[in-house]
């Protein structure tokens, strides 16, 4: 039986493809290290591309462009809220409007938290001087007092020059109109976009129609 000629073809196959399989190794190798140099290099231009908020906040185009300093002075990305529904508010403690408030602030996200909503509460002593106390105090008055679970932030002004930058920017969505008294409320939808806006006086139980749209 001749089976030497096939024998030998199938040899010589095998040897070559061997040898195609060790060449590609290396080129496989440049190519995936290529790809994580890539990736590094479209990660650091999208820090140089992030927003400068203190110089740039008009340009945001969501609140994800910011971020902020939590009450206990940890730097949080508003990102961390994508996919969310937001209420956003400015707090005061020693307000004729502190303890309704609180009270149903905590009432909504008690009940809708499960559903996506969020609350960033933003401490602010530029009305009648109602927010005198440190991060700390007001941090343990809320939770004292209410037992306040939702996000509550490092104390800032709401107006003027010194103004947190996502908060000129909020003001700026809705007509630009000053924060006239604590807890002016605005709510933000899932794609980081303010909806709505509401006075002090409207009560958090007053917006729960409104929130369910978003939710």
């Amino acid at each position: 039986m001749c089976l030497q000629g096939p024998i030998k073809q199938l040899q010589s196959g095998l040897s070559k493809r061997s040898a195609t399989f060790a060449a590609a190794g290396p080129v496989r190798m440049l190519r995936i290290t290529s790809l994580f140099l890539l990736f590094a290099v479209f990660a650091r231009l999208a820090e140089l591309k992030a927003l400068n908020q203190d110089a740039d906040w008009d340009s945001a185009t969501t609140i994800y462009d910011f971020h902020a300093n939590d009450i206990e002075g940890e730097d949080v990305p508003l990102e961390k809220y994508r996919g969310n529904a937001l209420v956003i508010v400015n707090v005061a403690s020693n307000c004729g409007l502190t303890t309704s408030n609180y009270k149903q602030l905590q009432q909504l996200y008690d009940k809708y938290m499960t559903k996506g909503l969020r609350i960033l509460a933003f401490p602010s002593n530029q009305f009648a001087g109602q927010e005198p106390g440190t991060n700390e105090e007001i941090l343990n008055f809320v939770q004292r007092e209410f037992n306040v679970t939702f996000d509550m932030f490092a104390k800032i002004d709401v107006n003027g020059e010194a103004a947190h930058p996502l908060w000129k920017w909020l003001k700026k969505q809705t007509g630009g109109d000053k924060i006239p008294w604590n807890f002016t409320k605005f709510v933000v939808d899932r794609q980081g976009n303010v909806v709505e806006r509401f006075v002090p006086s409207t009560e958090p139980l007053g917006m729960e129609e409104t929130l369910k749209k978003y939710l």
